[in-house]
C-alpha cells in the first residue's frame, strides 16, 4: 500500500491524516503513518476530540485533575488539546524539516461559541 499511497501524494498532493485523537501520538501510529505512508499533517475538530476523549483513558490522569485547578469547560478543552497538538507537531518535525515547503499547519480545535 505504501506504493500507492507514495503515488497518491506525488499525484494529488500531501496525504493529510483527518482524525487526531490521542492515541497515534502516544502509540507511535502517528509517527508509523509519516515515515511509512507519506502522512505529511493531521487535522482535528472539536467532535473528533470529545469521541477520542469519551472512548480513551489517555487524558484520564488531566481530567481528574481539572476540577482541582477550577477549569471551566473552555479552560479544559485548551488544557486537553493543547498536549496532543503539540505532540502531533513533535512527531511531524521531521517531515517538516524533510519537506522543501515545510507543511506543518497545527489547528487546534475550539468549542463552537470561542470560535
Amino acid at each position: 500500500m505504501t506504493g500507492n499511497l507514495e503515488a497518491l501524494s506525488q499525484a494529488a498532493g500531501p496525504i493529510w491524516l483527518d482524525d487526531l485523537s490521542p492515541e497515534p501520538p502516544v502509540s507511535g501510529s502517528l509517527a508509523a503513518l509519516a515515515a511509512d505512508d507519506h502522512v505529511v499533517g493531521v487535522t482535528t475538530n472539536p467532535s473528533i476530540f470529545a469521541r477520542a476523549i469519551a472512548d480513551s483513558d489517555t487524558h484520564g490522569a488531566q481530567i481528574r485533575d481539572l476540577p482541582t485547578r477550577g477549569a471551566d469547560v473552555s479552560e479544559a478543552m485548551r488544557a486537553l488539546t493543547k498536549f496532543d497538538v503539540r505532540w502531533a507537531c513533535d512527531v511531524l518535525r521531521p517531515v517538516y524539516h524533510a519537506t522543501a515547503t515545510g507543511i506543518l499547519l497545527p489547528a487546534r480545535p475550539y468549542a463552537p461559541g470561542t470560535a
